[in-house]
């Protein structure tokens, strides 16, 4: 059998890694969702005003800016 017995070292949390963590994890959430959001803002735009691929990455970026100093 599995030796049961632990330490009370061992079960305590480091709570500030844990709150960096989800912090990290939070933030590059947010950026993947609104690097998402603005492709898909540029091919919309590209393809339907007839903007083209270069009109698209233009939207995109223009996007994706905005969002750095929106967010």
């Amino acid at each position: 059998m599995a030796d049961t017995k632990t330490s009370n070292n061992e079960n305590i949390m480091d709570y500030a890694e844990h709150d960096r963590t989800y912090s990290m994890f939070l933030i590059g959430a947010k950026w993947v969702t609104i690097v998402s959001c603005a492709i898909l803002i540029g091919m919309a735009f590209g393809f339907f005003a007839g903007a083209g691929l270069i009109g698209g990455t233009l939207v995109a970026i223009i996007c994706v800016v905005l969002a750095k100093f929106l967010a």
